[in-house]
């Protein structure tokens, strides 16, 4: 339901398109780790890779579980809450590993939350937290790198920046791109799986960058 809902809804408010590499695939039990840069990006991420016949489990922030529709359907479908900063963080990677064991697919943001810039440019992705890490070495699953640029065109910037991007977006229909790459698997000490998921998400976003026509910068 909720990518399918994803699916619907992004077609209003941008222009998608969705690029894959020839070797690119989504063998069951695998991990996808994509780059975040706005609230956006999610309905982004969910509606391209519904396009593709994926609808993976979700790792997201456990407030959005408190919202009175969107956290119904995330606990219905088995979504995972992620509690930051709190002892309960551990229970998120024990539940994905599950999901893994399952065959499910498991979408990541490696980063673990959003940049706190206020313009709609496009930068690299920011350094990695231990998560993807600690994932990989407790399950051996294979990370496909997705990048995704142009959704802070849909909503990027304060709270009433991102009101009025929301209410605009469907006028203005941002492009809005994705780009997914060939599997990895990951080896080595945390930080050095850590490094290698960061290369090979920063190609893919630098992809559907360029795809989209947006310059391409450095992480702040």
């Amino acid at each position: 339901m909720l990518s399918r809902l994803a699916a619907a809804l992004v077609p209003v408010v941008g222009s998608l398109n969705v690029t894959t590499d020839d070797a690119a695939r989504f063998a069951p039990g695998s991990i996808i780790a994509a780059n975040h840069t706005s609230t956006a990006d999610p309905a982004v991420v969910l509606a391209a890779l519904h396009r593709l016949g994926v609808e993976p489990v979700v790792m997201a922030a456990a407030g959005l579980w408190r919202a009175p529709v969107l956290g119904r359907l995330l606990a219905r479908e088995g979504h995972i809450p992620v509690h930051r900063g709190d002892r309960r963080a551990a229970e998120a990677l024990d539940a994905a590993a599950e999901a893994l064991s399952q065959g499910r697919l498991v979408l990541i943001y490696g980063e673990g939350g959003l940049p706190r810039r206020k313009d709609a440019a496009e930068a690299a992705p920011r350094a990695f937290r231990s998560g993807l890490a600690r994932i990989t070495r407790a399950t051996g699953a294979p990370v496909v790198p997705l990048g995704q640029a142009g959704a802070r065109r849909i909503i990027s910037g304060s709270r009433p920046k991102q009101f009025a991007g929301l209410v605009t977006a469907p006028l203005r229909r941002p492009g809005v791109h994705v780009h997914v790459g060939a599997p990895v698997v990951l080896t080595g000490t945390h930080a050095a799986r850590s490094a290698h998921a960061h290369r090979a998400v920063t190609a893919a976003w630098r992809t559907a960058a360029e795809l989209l026509g947006e310059p391409v910068t450095l992480a702040a």
